[in-house]
């Protein structure tokens, strides 16, 4: 059986560039060498590091720089050093800095965090979100008051898809004195981001086809961070323990591939999208979109969040799955949960009918055909399901 792979947002399949840059780093002569040593191979293996941060930055935008880019082991460690680091050096800064705000609708890496934030001292307070599923500025300008140090928002939900006001909800907490985080893991390389005024930024390379197991934080040089390992000194004393050189290397290549193409591409996929829940979201089928939000700026290309009422996640996840369709009811981390998703439920959907959602997420790699084969497989699962 032929299988079709539609869920990007959990994990991209590796992408031309990046297979060709590891080819390329295990046939150089610093393969395997620690760019932390001194002699001829370290300091070649330290410069391929140097050109991939400089890439990287370049790629994200909001005028940062190469030394200010801290390299991870993916999206959930840059989301939690950010989180414990910035609170930390905040309250360092400024002892009544005691509270960091958290939306409703943040990754598992994000909210997780929360309760290890209460044991360092911190109160944490929840932003709410619209039925849209978005969160807005004046949601979180209700919140802010002197005593925050940090304000986190992700710059596009991972289940849903939805852009959120970013540089508005940034420019709202340096107003109250108070550092912006990001989570720009599910957005970066396919829109462009909204990163000027934020403090820091989370990436991770295995969501726009670089491998697995790397990532990374942007942090401004002028913003106080709290290393949270030790060890080694490496990545300016932010993050210690030997780098993947390779691993950067493949990284930079999946950006910069995405860079180049990111307005063609995104506007290819997010006609596939459109086209797709058109034809998905009908009376007929009584399939209907998460959020009745046009595709464009409000919106990642190539994400359909959808509810098929009356037919659970799970069922149609593994009928998918047997009639060769891979798709997931929501964060890929979060697959174990019996409970509904908790961005579903935060945007007010109710919990009888965020049991039946399902997210169809995809680039540019994968065509029409196999979209209108899936869209007629999934229909087709519904309404045997139903009957």
């Amino acid at each position: 059986m032929e299988r079709v792979y539609l869920d990007y947002a959990a994990s991209a399949p590796l992408c031309a560039a990046a297979r060709a840059a590891e080819e390329a780093y295990e046939q150089s002569a610093y393969a395997g060498a620690n760019p932390n040593s001194l002699h001829s191979m370290g300091r070649l293996a330290a410069r391929a590091m140097d050109g991939a941060r400089t890439d990287l930055v370049r790629c994200l935008g909001g005028r940062l720089r190469p030394s200010e880019l801290v390299f991870t082991s993916g999206g959930t460690e840059s989301n939690n050093l950010a989180l414990w680091g910035l609170a930390e050096g905040a309250r360092a800064r400024d002892r009544k800095r005691v509270r960091v705000i958290l939306s409703a609708i943040e990754h598992d890496s994000v909210l997780d965090v929360a309760p290890s934030l209460r044991d360092r001292g911190f109160e944490v307070s929840i932003a709410p979100a619209n039925r849209a599923g978005q969160v807005t500025a004046d949601a979180v300008k209700a919140l802010l008051g002197p005593d925050v140090a940090l304000v986190s928002v992700m710059s596009a939900n991972n289940e849903t898809g939805i852009v959120q006001p970013v540089g508005a909800i940034a420019r709202a907490a340096h107003a109250a004195g108070a550092l912006m985080h990001t989570d720009a893991v599910q957005a970066f390389g396919r829109i462009p981001l909204e990163v000027a005024d934020v403090d820091a930024v989370s990436i991770a390379a295995h969501k726009i086809g670089g491998p697995v197991g790397i990532g990374a934080l942007a942090v401004r040089g002028r913003v106080p961070l709290r290393p949270q390992s030790f060890g080694g000194g490496q990545e300016g004393g932010k993050r210690a323990g030997t780098q993947d050189v390779r691993g950067a290397l493949a990284f930079a290549a999946a950006a910069r591939a995405c860079a180049d193409a990111l307005e063609a591409h995104a506007a290819q996929v997010s006609a596939r999208a459109k086209r797709l829940q058109d034809a998905l979201c009908t009376p007929e089928t009584g399939i209907r979109p998460t959020v009745d939000t046009p595709y464009g700026s409000a919106r990642l290309p190539g994400m359909v969040s959808l509810i098929a009422p009356g037919v659970d996640s799970e069922t149609l996840v593994l009928s998918l799955d047997e009639l060769g369709f891979e798709v997931s009811a929501g964060s890929a981390c979060s697959s174990g949960n019996l409970d509904p998703s908790h961005v579903l439920s935060a945007m007010g959907i109710p919990r009888n009918e965020a049991f039946c959602s399902l997210r169809v997420s995809f680039d540019e790699r994968v065509g029409e055909s196999e979209l209108d084969a899936f869209a007629h497989a999934l229909t087709t699962v519904v309404a045997e399901r139903r009957r």
